[in-house]
């Protein structure tokens, strides 16, 4: 795995990733540009998480080119904060210690709107708020690549509405190339630049986002991307979920 040129952030050319006798990941193509927001999608099981793990360096092609920025982290589904360590700790956790890391880490905390938390146990904290720990801590690192894994699946609605205009917010004042694994249509719509679908292991759809921010999910553009998403998921128009 190589790094990219100035304007690339990844590269991927003819992935292959194999478990057993079946091709997760069949001969998969996609570039993401730097500064650029893409939403994968697919149903349970597609290769949404091994092509993430992939890039994130927790897993090896069978075969392809991957190349991505040496400066990159992941936002998994669940916080994955240390119980022993204190909010500010965890944020600046396998940095080199220092007033500067600390210093770096309080204005991360801020960003995400816990400034008042650094002193506070990951036990004391919502949901939420141990997502926009996770999230400050991956943004400390100034990644050039954001790497997704539905972060906001275990939150509800209204908290998952918030975090993602925060994610949001984050990506277009940091600019890094973001891939966001997730199986919510109008999340992928309303955060993407592009989205793409995945099935059987290759790219089904690749389409930018042509609709103004803020995005209504109300605005036809929106809900006719939206359908058009949800059948090349193979999902009934009038689904309002993505089968597991």
């Amino acid at each position: 795995m190589t790094t990219t040129t100035t304007e690339t952030a990844v590269r991927i050319s003819g992935l292959r990733r194999t478990f057993g006798d079946r091709n997760v990941l069949d001969g998969l193509e996609l570039d993401i540009a730097r500064g650029e927001f893409v939403a994968l999608l697919g149903a349970s099981g597609s290769g949404k998480t091994t092509l993430l793990r992939i890039l994130g360096a927790l897993d090896a092609a069978d075969d392809g080119e991957v190349l991505v920025p040496r400066a990159r982290t992941i936002v998994f589904q669940e916080p994955r904060l240390v119980p022993s360590k204190k909010v500010l700790a965890n944020v600046a956790v396998a940095l080199p210690r220092g007033a500067a890391t600390r210093t770096r880490a309080r204005a991360a905390l801020a960003e995400v709107g816990l400034e008042r938390h650094v002193d506070a146990w990951p036990g004391t904290l919502s949901g939420g708020e141990a997502q926009r720990v996770a999230l400050a801590r991956a943004l400390v690192r100034e990644p050039e690549l954001l790497l997704l894994d539905e972060p906001f699946a275990a939150l509800d609605a209204l908290t998952r509405l918030r975090m993602q205009d925060l994610v949001g917010e984050l990506c277009r004042v940091h600019r890094p190339a973001v891939l966001l694994v997730t199986h919510d249509v109008d999340e992928a719509v309303r955060l993407a630049d592009r989205v793409c679908v995945l099935r059987d292991g290759r790219l089904v759809t690749d389409e930018t986002v042509a609709v103004d921010h803020p995005r209504d999910p109300g605005d036809p553009a929106f809900a006719a991307l939206r359908r058009r998403l949800l059948a090349d998921l193979g999902v009934h128009p009038t689904a309002q979920e993505i089968p597991e």
